[in-house]
């Protein structure tokens, strides 16, 4: 008979025990429900509202408990539905009629928003981790290459000349605020649902504060509807995870770009690279592109959250046992990316000179030359177009900007002087951009700095 059996005159059937069973996925959080049922029991007996040695034998036990789960001792039931059934059903089986004492004061629906609160905080410290992993070493990166002269891109076309350092840069701003992020969102998350009961509290004098210090939490719900009935904390993570993801994937996809014969920026080491079945001579970035792929994983699983969400009425609904599966999966295939991503990064070969001659070719100094001219007295749209012609005689004529003559130049504009050479070489076009958040080294060297004082400071 089940734990909640006494209304049903007969057993549910067995296809409805394997479909209403959730154990197979929330098993993992069975370390957060002993967690919270024994500072729940704890504060039960403080309380008087259960006898102090009754409190304390089930505390003892769920202990004891969770060292045989921990152990391989114990093989949950589906029958028993869900990890929080199945714990007290243990609970039960061990010490008899006071087992039934834990629930007290409880419900399930307040303990499962515990349990998942609970679960999520303790990912979310693993998720920092990760990100702080890559995070370093996309500074270490920066850091070798300072100096490595690359193309900017605007739609994918050739814009002007960066470093490797300021465009590794551009992506620590993108996964620092994913930190800033989670953080912020762990703190909406720790608020403590339990007391909340089914949805209307309970008539026991429950010392709900008790509760929270015990477990670590900042302050408790103020609302046991909204207690029990809020995912709000599980759709912000799965959004939070989403846009780890996004940045993951563009990030993903530059490096697809510069792996291929026709970029050349980089090679992908061996160890995270595969093969074709056909073509020998093939090596295949699989890591970025399966982390582009699930992309598109992490943000089924926020769409499946809100819609699951968007038509229920208060206060708890069984659809809501949908949340679990959903952003599991988004915070696994996060975890499954972010590792092997960051090893990715850290063993690619930089091709320097191909980024260089990339720059160089692409008439990335023109808008430098054209500040040339601003400087030397010519409105910036007169300058502009001078430039712009002077690009199509270039293109026509095979050659660089900086290949031509100052007697080819002069035919452009009359201001052209032997000086106009070091303005738009590549070096200068990178290192006179000194404003704060720019390509020049000193201006990079400063945003590492200030990315190394961000992750001494991380709380991870």
């Amino acid at each position: 008979m089940k734990l909640w059996g006494g209304r049903f005159s007969k057993n549910t059937d067995k296809l409805m025990d394997d479909f209403n069973s959730s154990i197979h996925f929330d098993n993992r959080m069975y370390r957060h429900d002993i967690l919270g049922s024994a500072a729940h029991v704890k504060m039960l007996g403080s309380c008087g509202i259960i006898p102090k040695a009754d409190a304390d034998l089930i505390y003892k036990t769920l202990f004891e408990i969770l060292e045989d789960i921990e152990d391989g001792k114990i093989e949950f039931d589906v029958s028993a539905e869900d990890i929080h059934m199945n714990i007290e059903t243990i609970l039960i089986s061990r010490i008899g009629d006071v087992g039934k004492k834990l629930h007290t004061g409880r419900s399930r629906n307040d303990q499962v928003a515990l349990d998942l609160r609970m679960y999520l905080k303790d990912e979310i410290i693993k998720l920092k981790s990760m990100l702080k992993d890559l995070l370093n070493v996309i500074l270490k990166i920066a850091e070798n290459n300072l100096d490595t002269i690359m193309p900017g891109y605007t739609h994918l076309q050739r814009a002007q000349p960066i470093t490797l350092a300021h465009h590794h840069m551009a992506y620590f701003q993108m996964f620092k605020r994913d930190i800033e992020r989670l953080d912020d969102c762990a703190k909406r998350m720790n608020i403590m649902p339990l007391g909340s009961g089914a949805l209307a509290g309970t008539t026991y004098p429950l010392d709900r504060q008790m509760v929270a210090s015990e477990l670590g939490f900042d302050d408790i719900t103020a609302n046991s509807i909204d207690g029990v009935s809020d995912r709000d904390f599980v759709i912000e993570l799965a959004s939070c995870l989403s846009i780890i993801m996004m940045h993951l994937s563009r990030f993903s996809e530059e490096i697809i770009l510069w792996c291929s014969g026709e970029f050349a920026f980089i090679e992908l080491d061996d160890a995270y690279s595969t093969g074709s079945s056909i073509m020998p001579q093939k090596k295949n970035p699989d890591v970025a592109e399966l982390v582009r792929g699930k992309t598109g994983r992490v943000y089924g699983s926020l769409i499946s959250l809100l819609t699951m969400m968007k038509g229920i009425p208060l206060a708890y609904n069984k659809d809501m046992q949908e949340d679990k599966e959903a952003i599991f999966n988004a915070v696994d295939t996060v975890k499954l990316c972010l590792p092997v991503f960051t090893k990715m990064l850290d063993t690619m070969k930089i091709n320097k000179d191909n980024m260089y001659n990339a720059a160089k070719g692409g008439f990335t100094n023109a808008t430098d030359i054209a500040d040339y001219l601003v400087k030397k007295g010519i409105p910036f749209r007169d300058s502009h177009e001078i430039i712009g012609r002077m690009v199509a005689y270039c293109i026509g004529k095979n050659k660089n900007i900086d290949d031509m003559s100052l007697e080819e130049l002069r035919t452009f504009s009359d201001k052209f002087e032997n000086d106009v050479y070091y303005a738009i070489s590549l070096n200068t076009c990178v290192n006179e951009r000194k404003v704060t958040g720019g390509p020049a080294k000193d201006s990079v060297i400063e945003q590492i700095n200030m990315g190394k004082e961000f992750i001494e400071n991380l709380n991870v």
